[in-house]
């Protein structure tokens, strides 16, 4: 990894870190968008609204905490359809699913479509809130998740090809004569491949490296063990 992709990667952990979050809204009524921006900016969140799903969907994908309100009753797509979409291209946004009427079969089928929650009409501010933090929080953790999988698959590219294999053959399970033994190499080349293998992945012991494997789990597949 060079030195400039290294530092705009560790821009992007900080920017994560420290973002405020953004709560964005698709609601096609106008009054409902105003009262929802003015309680969402009481809070310190930045909020925007959107009166379509094609607004909100043409717009690009923030890297902070975020979640999204969905008024299901869109006149543009359903919002069965939208959480679905958001579902495969957008995992690190929930969605909160607000509705004025709804029945048992209905909110079944937003939940499985997406929906972290479902709120039904009248609700209040506090209600709204609460769904919005547990949602925020649940975001914070994806995207951590996915900055730390982005992190460890730079560390692990920066690995030579003997390196990948030593580092496959040990989070399998081998001692560094096995590995040795697969590689047709000597044991005292092994552990030198090994601790540069747990310095540039920056692993403190077999465990945190196992645990990064997991997370490198179709690299890992793909290395060639000559």
């Amino acid at each position: 990894m060079s030195l400039a992709h290294a530092f705009h990667h560790q821009l992007e952990l900080l920017t994560v870190a420290n973002a405020t979050p953004m709560i964005f809204a698709i609601v096609d009524d106008i009054s409902v968008r105003n009262s929802l921006e003015a309680l969402i900016h009481s809070e310190g969140w930045e909020v925007e609204t959107f009166a379509s799903a094609r607004e909100f969907l043409a717009r690009p994908r923030p890297l902070v905490p975020s979640c999204l309100i969905l008024a299901l009753s869109l006149s543009d797509q359903t919002s069965l359809e939208v959480q679905k979409q958001l579902s495969r291209e957008r995992a690190e946004v929930p969605i909160v699913v607000i509705s004025g009427h709804a029945d048992i079969p209905t909110t079944v089928r937003a939940m499985k479509a997406g929906a972290v929650d479902f709120l039904l009409n009248p609700f209040s501010d506090a209600v709204l809130l609460e769904a919005i933090r547990e949602s925020l929080e649940r975001s914070r953790r994806t995207l951590d998740r996915e900055m730390a999988t982005r992190d460890a698959r730079n560390r692990y590219e920066s690995l030579s090809r003997r390196e990948r294999q030593v580092m496959s053959l040990v989070v399998s399970g081998l001692l560094n004569k096995q590995v040795g033994g697969e590689l047709g190499i000597s044991e005292v080349t092994v552990k030198a491949h090994r601790g540069q293998v747990m310095q540039k992945m920056k692993a403190n012991t077999l465990a945190d490296l196992m645990r990064m494997a997991a997370q490198l789990k179709p690299s890992l597949q793909a290395v060639h063990v000559a």
